[in-house]
């Protein structure tokens, strides 16, 4: 499939904004206070075939949907099997062009169905936050599955642990669960790895909580 260039999504919703502070639960040091993305701001989603929305049609895409939701202008960069050092090739340019006030940065699927090296996928990952957060914008860290044996039989998934680690050695806001009960759910999957419709809107929401919860949206 021949990768699709990244778009800019809009709404015209209005959303009164004001901050709010947050700790990163479960981690032994607290994230440094975020600061609410304005309605009409630009954010970039960074990933992979979720991120794309493979499965479902391009406005259902979780960008899409958390566009309609926020009032941001949300660039969608996901590109369907990329990996997390295809990704840090890119992610230079992308921040470059849209200087973005958020990233979203769901990253890391393809390497673990490939059983690719996890401390590589762990290098990346931190070299992915460090980027972004030297270009000055901030950062959500969206956790992916860990494809497990187990998870074939028992229909549960959790997320891996990479991306908890990264989150609390960073002091970084991390969206947990959130594609581990997507795709553990088949009302919301059109295939195996992928949601549809139903799945990236509910994603979306689910997203959108803990962007509440950190301060970095406010509606």
């Amino acid at each position: 499939m021949t990768p699709k260039l990244p778009h800019v999504l809009t709404t015209r919703r209005p959303w009164i904004l004001a901050p709010l502070f947050w700790a990163l639960g479960g981690c032994s040091r607290p994230s440094p206070p975020t600061q609410p993305i304005a309605r009409g701001a630009t954010v970039l989603a960074l990933g992979d075939s979720l991120t794309h929305g493979t499965g479902a049609p391009a406005e259902s895409s979780y960008p899409a949907v958390l566009a309609q939701l926020t009032g941001w202008n949300i660039v969608n960069a996901g590109v369907p099997g990329d990996t997390s050092a295809q990704a840090l090739e890119r992610v230079g340019g992308l921040l470059s062009q849209h200087r973005p006030a958020l990233v979203l940065l769901c990253i890391g699927g393809n390497d673990l169905l490939r059983r690719g090296d996890e401390a590589a996928l762990r290098e990346h990952l931190q070299r992915l936050c460090e980027v972004v957060r030297a270009s000055g914008a901030q950062l959500l860290l969206i956790a992916v599955p860990r494809p497990t044996l187990s998870a074939r039989f028992t229909g549960s998934l959790t997320d891996h642990p990479v991306y908890g680690e990264i989150a609390e050695r960073l002091s970084l806001p991390l969206h947990r669960q959130g594609w581990s009960e997507v795709l553990a759910n088949d009302a919301l999957r059109s295939d195996a790895i992928h949601a549809n419709a139903a799945g990236y809107e509910a994603f979306a929401r689910g997203l959108l909580a803990t962007l509440r919860t950190t301060g970095l949206w406010v509606g």
